[in-house]
C-alpha cells in the first residue's frame, strides 16, 4: 500500500534538505500529519515563505538581510573596512559573529571548488572579492575556508589571485585548533577565537 499523494509529496519535500535520508522524512511527514496542530502547521509554512520572500543577499558580502543594499555588518560604521574574512557560506558568519571578537567586514563565498562534482572557480563568489580588494583598498584578506581538501583548495585559489594581481594585501589563513577535515560551523567559539587570533600569513 502506498502512501496518500499529499504525504508522498511531503516527504519528497523533506528529503530534498541535506541530511535528512528516505526514512527520516517519512517520519517527519508523518509527524506533520499526526502531532502537529494546525496553528503550528500554518507557523511552519510561513516561516518556510518568509525565508524565501522576504531575505534578500547583500549586495556587497553575499550575507542574508532583509533590507535591500547592504547588510547590518556592511553598512556598520563600527567596522574594519579594511579586513575581509572569506567564508565558505552564511552559517559561517553567524558562527563568527557569535564570538563578538572579530570587527571585520566578511565575504561569503556560497561553496567552494570541487572540480569533481562539478563546481568551478565560476560558480561561487571569487570575482567579486576581486573587485572588492581594489575598489575598497583593502588591507587584509582572512581566509576561512574549512579546513578540507576543498576549502584549502579553494583558499589556495584565492592567494593565488590576488598575487597575480600583484596587490599588497595581506593574505592570511586561520589556523590553531581547527583540525584538517573540520567544518567551521561545527567548532565552538574558543576554537574559532583561537584560530583567528593564531591567523598566518598565507
Amino acid at each position: 500500500m502506498d502512501y496518500p499523494i499529499p504525504i508522498k509529496e511531503l516527504i519528497e519535500s523533506f528529503s530534498f534538505l541535506p541530511g535528512i535520508g528516505k526514512k527520516t522524512a517519512e517520519r517527519l511527514a508523518l509527524y506533520v500529519f499526526s502531532d502537529l496542530d494546525m496553528e503550528n502547521t500554518k507557523k511552519f509554512s510561513d516561516a518556510l515563505l518568509s525565508v524565501k520572500n522576504d531575505l534578500k543577499r547583500c549586495e556587497c558580502c553575499h550575507n542574508i538581510t532583509l533590507h535591500d543594499g547592504l547588510c547590518d555588518i556592511c553598512s556598520s560604521e563600527q567596522r574594519d573596512k579594511k579586513t575581509i574574512m572569506v567564508v565558505e557560506n552564511i552559517r559561517d558568519v553567524f558562527i563568527m559573529e557569535k564570538m563578538d571578537s572579530y570587527k571585520g567586514l566578511y565575504h561569503v563565498l556560497d561553496g567552494s571548488i570541487n572540480f569533481a562534482n562539478g563546481i568551478g572557480v565560476d560558480d561561487i563568489n571569487i570575482k567579486d572579492l576581486l573587485e572588492r580588494i581594489e575598489k575598497d583598498h583593502i588591507e587584509e584578506i582572512i581566509l576561512a575556508t574549512n579546513a578540507t581538501t576543498d576549502g584549502e583548495t579553494t583558499a589556495r585559489y584565492i592567494k593565488a589571485l590576488i598575487e597575480t594581481n600583484k596587490t599588497d594585501v595581506k593574505v592570511t589563513r586561520i589556523a590553531h585548533g581547527l583540525p584538517f577535515g573540520g567544518d567551521i560551523s561545527y567548532a565552538d567559539e574558543m576554537t574559532l577565537l583561537k584560530a583567528i587570533e593564531g591567523r598566518r600569513n598565507y
